[in-house]
Parts: structure tokens; C-alpha cells; sequence
């Protein structure tokens, strides 16, 4: 039998950083469905698909594959047979994800991928629905959130770093946007999975939250 953690919670809560670095002490299988879904919109962005077209979306799709890939341990994303691992993360690519990822048939293309692989290995997945949708029946499920005055500070800096020129408030201003976009759409909207626990690391390191995690996974296996 395979074990399952479930992590859920808004954009630039630190669920990949976290997610990653957990199950690699656990030795488990991380799998980033928001990279999934970054993929696809990536893909959406090249065809300059217009989402709201039913028909031109279905098109798109069409022509469109995601899969992933691990090579020494970290797991690569590619779109068509092409590494796009590092070209998914901009902020064009994170608009455009937080739109299409609310469309079915965007949902419909992932969800049967991200299901088998919890079917058939230990994984530790994170996105928005993974508790309440992808793997309602998770062994363990955790809400990771922060302020957003936190994940916008924390996007500020990663941008800046990358020599981005960027404004903190506008940063801040998209993160708000996205978190009711997120929170209010019709398909799997984000929330917090009744069994799930809710940690919040507006004030935690990332070893901390880390660590908070493999406790909580140890209890449960």
C-alpha cells in the first residue's frame, strides 16, 4: 500500500520548497502539480489560446501533453517532450495558470496522471485541490498558508534576486487577486479539506515547517 501526504494552500505559501525538500528526507516521490499545470499553461501562452473558447481551448489541448519526469531525484516537467522545468515559473505563466487551471477539461487532462502515480508510490503532492479533489483520501493532509504581506515579501525578494525589476505592492496586489480567483471559482475552488491541518508559516524557517511536516507524516505511517 502506498502512503499519501496531501499538501493544499494558496500561491507563494512555500508549498514546493517545503514539498520538495519533505520528501526527499522521507524518500518519497514529490510530485508538483502546480508545475503540471504551469506546463499547460505555458502551452496555452505559445498557442495564444483564447481559454474562454471552448472550442479553441479543447484544440489546444488536444495538442498539448504534460509529463514528468525524475532524473537524479528531482523532478522535471516537460511540455510536448520538451524541459520546460525552468521556463514555467513567471509571472505571465502564474496569471495565466491561476485562469486555466479553473477550466474542467484543463483539470480532467492532469487529474487521472496525478492519481495513478499516488496509486502506485509513496508521493507527497501539492496544489490547491489535492486534499479535497485529486486524493480526498489522503493519509495525510496539510493546509499550508502565510499572510499575504509574507508571500508577496517573499516573491519580492526571489524576483529581485533573479535581477527582476518588480513592485512589491503590485506583487501583493496579484497575490490578493489570485487567492480570490482561487477561492471563488466553480471548479475545485481552494480551501482547507476538513481533515486536514492548517499550519500557517508566515512566522516559521523553512526548516521549521519542514520538520513540522515529517513529525506529522511519522505519526500517521
Amino acid at each position: 500500500m502506498s502512503f499519501t501526504i496531501a499538501i493544499d494552500g494558496p500561491a507563494g505559501a512555500g508549498k514546493s520548497t517545503v514539498a520538495r525538500l519533505a520528501a526527499k528526507k522521507l524518500q518519497f516521490i514529490y510530485v508538483d502539480t502546480g508545475a503540471m499545470y504551469r506546463a499547460i499553461a505555458l502551452g496555452l501562452l505559445r498557442g495564444s489560446t483564447d481559454i474562454e473558447d471552448a472550442q479553441a481551448l479543447a484544440g489546444a489541448l488536444s495538442q498539448i501533453e504534460v509529463s514528468i519526469r525524475y532524473l537524479d531525484g528531482a523532478q522535471h516537467v516537460y511540455l510536448n517532450g520538451e524541459d520546460v522545468s525552468g521556463l514555467i515559473r513567471t509571472e505571465q505563466v502564474s496569471d495565466m495558470t491561476s485562469r486555466s487551471s479553473a477550466k474542467p477539461e484543463v483539470r480532467a487532462k492532469l487529474t487521472s496522471l496525478q492519481r495513478d502515480l499516488a496509486a502506485r508510490e509513496n508521493v507527497l503532492m501539492d496544489g490547491r485541490d489535492i486534499g479535497t479533489m485529486i486524493l480526498p483520501n489522503a493519509d495525510l493532509k496539510i493546509f499550508l498558508t502565510a499572510s499575504v504581506a509574507t508571500r508577496a515579501q517573499r516573491r519580492f525578494l526571489e524576483l529581485t534576486e533573479k535581477g527582476e525589476s518588480c513592485s512589491l505592492e503590485e506583487i501583493a496586489g496579484d497575490i490578493a487577486e489570485r487567492d480570490y480567483r482561487d477561492e471563488h471559482r466553480e471548479i475545485a475552488p481552494l480551501r482547507q479539506a476538513e481533515d486536514a491541518v492548517l499550519l500557517d508559516t508566515s512566522d516559521m524557517t523553512i526548516e521549521e515547517v519542514v520538520e513540522r511536516i515529517l513529525i506529522l507524516a511519522r505519526e500517521r505511517m
